[in-house]
C-alpha cells in the first residue's frame, strides 16, 4: 500500500457518482423501471456499480438490442434527477484540486453534466465519459484517458473512488487509490484502496505549483 499523505501527485481523478454526489435514488428507481419494463429480474442488476449502462446491458440482458437498451435506460436516467446532492466535502475537493483535477465517470456526458448541475457542482475541464471510451470501468482506460489529458503520468496520479470496479480501474492504471465507504462495505474496498475513508470531508486537498497533495484532516 502506498502511503497517499506523503505523496506529490500529478492529478487526482475523481469518480462521480457515490464519490462526489450521491444519486442513489434515481439510479435504482430508474433501473429497477428499466428491467421490469424489458422483463429483467431485478436480483441480475446488483453488483454493477460503476459499471457503464452499455455493460450491464449486456450481462443482464444479452437477448436485447444492446444500442436501444442502453439508449432506454439513460433516457430514463437524465429524466430522473430528484434527490441528487452532493457528498460532504465533494464540492470543496474538486475545487481545490483545480486544473490538476478531472472527472471520470461511467456516465454518458449528458448524464454527467445534468447531475453536476443538479448537485451544484461547477464541472473541471477535463471529464471523461462513456462517450470517451471503449472499455469501462474496471478496464483502466477510463483513468488512463484522464491521465493523457491532464498531462500527467498515470503512476503519479490519485484515484478517488467507491466501488471495486472503479478501484480495480485505477489500480490497473497505476494509479494511487482512496476509497470512500458511500456505497459499498469497507472490507470490499479495503484490499483494493491505499486508503479508506468515510467520505472526502475526511481529506484535505492542496494545490501547489508542483502537485496535488491530500492529508486526513484533523
Amino acid at each position: 500500500m502506498r502511503d497517499i499523505t506523503s505523496e506529490l501527485f500529478d492529478a487526482v481523478l475523481f469518480d462521480n457518482d457515490g464519490t462526489l454526489i450521491d444519486s442513489r435514488g434515481p439510479v435504482v428507481r430508474s433501473w429497477l423501471a428499466w428491467a421490469a419494463d424489458h422483463g429483467v429480474p431485478a436480483q441480475s442488476l446488483v453488483g454493477f456499480h460503476g459499471v457503464p449502462s452499455s455493460g450491464i446491458v449486456a450481462a443482464v440482458a444479452p437477448h436485447l438490442d444492446p444500442v436501444a437498451a442502453t439508449a432506454d435506460i439513460d433516457r430514463r436516467e437524465l429524466e430522473d434527477l430528484e434527490g441528487v446532492i452532493a457528498l460532504p466535502g465533494a464540492v470543496e475537493a474538486v475545487a481545490a484540486a483545480g486544473w490538476r483535477g478531472a472527472i471520470v465517470t461511467s456516465a454518458s456526458r449528458a448524464l454527467l453534466t445534468a447531475r453536476l448541475d443538479a448537485a451544484g457542482f461547477t464541472p473541471p475541464e477535463v471529464m471523461v465519459t462513456a462517450d470517451d471510451i471503449t472499455r469501462g470501468k474496471p478496464d483502466p482506460e477510463p483513468y488512463l484517458i484522464a491521465a493523457q489529458r491532464l498531462g500527467a503520468d498515470p503512476a503519479r496520479c490519485l484515484v478517488v473512488e467507491d466501488a471495486p470496479a472503479g478501484l480495480r480501474s485505477g489500480r490497473a492504471a497505476g494509479a494511487a487509490t482512496i476509497a470512500v465507504v458511500t456505497t459499498s462495505p469497507a472490507p470490499e474496498l479495503e484490499p483494493l484502496a491505499d486508503l479508506v475513508v468515510g467520505d472526502l470531508s475526511a481529506l484535505a486537498v492542496t494545490l501547489t505549483d508542483e502537485g496535488v497533495r491530500v492529508t486526513l484532516r484533523d
